[in-house]
């Protein structure tokens, strides 16, 4: 296995990784900002009033997208060991 090889499954690995994890940081992004507001606009400065909504909203993103995200990364593995057999023969 030459470098380059592995150079590329590198690269496109952090780019799997960012796919996968973007539904779920983008819905602890959104809930975060609207708590924010919230928080600000009530003058309520509790953490678990932060911390809740947030843990909340990613189970609820995982839930939706996780489906899809084990898909992801199953055709990324089922690639990169298709690559791996094709160079031991």
């Amino acid at each position: 296995m030459d470098t380059s090889l592995v150079m590329d499954i590198a690269v496109e690995s952090l780019i799997v990784t960012t796919k996968v994890a973007f539904p779920i940081l983008a819905a602890a992004l959104l809930a975060g900002l609207l708590v924010g507001v919230l928080q600000a606009a009530t003058s309520i400065q509790e953490m678990t009033l932060s911390f809740i909504p947030k843990l909340a909203v990613m189970a609820l993103a995982l839930a939706i997208f996780g489906e899809w995200q084990i898909a992801v990364l199953m055709e990324h593995f089922d690639v990169i060991f298709e690559r791996i057999r094709t160079l031991d023969g």
